[in-house]
């Protein structure tokens, strides 16, 4: 899943959202069925959000998620789209959980289709 939110408006900044990100980490370490969250940003557009890595659908449907940037931002988010695994690689798989992982590499905990409505917290 990727999720983000546009800035423009918005008091906080990719600068400031840091140390939000610093608090709200300890939070997402032990999320059952979630394997992998990477907070991103591009400060040239504004732009502020998140990839979350999950095991399954159900995994996500099921999570209770921490508390949302929402408030801190001043609104919901902007983007948010649900994709299917095909596959992972990296130098030594760094991650090696995520090694054959997905839906090209025949993985049974791969998700179904893309479209998922998520707003958990928002």
């Amino acid at each position: 899943m990727v999720a983000w939110w546009d800035l423009t408006d918005s008091e906080e900044s990719p600068d400031t959202l840091r140390d939000f990100v610093r608090d709200e980490e300890k939070y997402w370490r032990d999320i059952p069925g979630l394997l992998l969250k990477v907070w991103i940003s591009d400060p040239s557009s504004g732009r502020w959000g998140a990839v979350l890595v999950w095991e399954s659908e159900e995994a996500a449907r099921s999570a209770v998620l921490p508390r949302s940037p929402a408030g801190a931002i001043g609104h919901p988010v902007d983007f948010r789209a649900w994709f299917d695994v095909e596959a992972a690689v990296g130098p030594g798989m760094a991650l090696p959980f995520l090694a054959d992982f997905g839906a090209a590499e025949g993985s049974p905990a791969a998700p179904g289709p893309t479209r998922r409505p998520v707003n958990r917290r928002e």
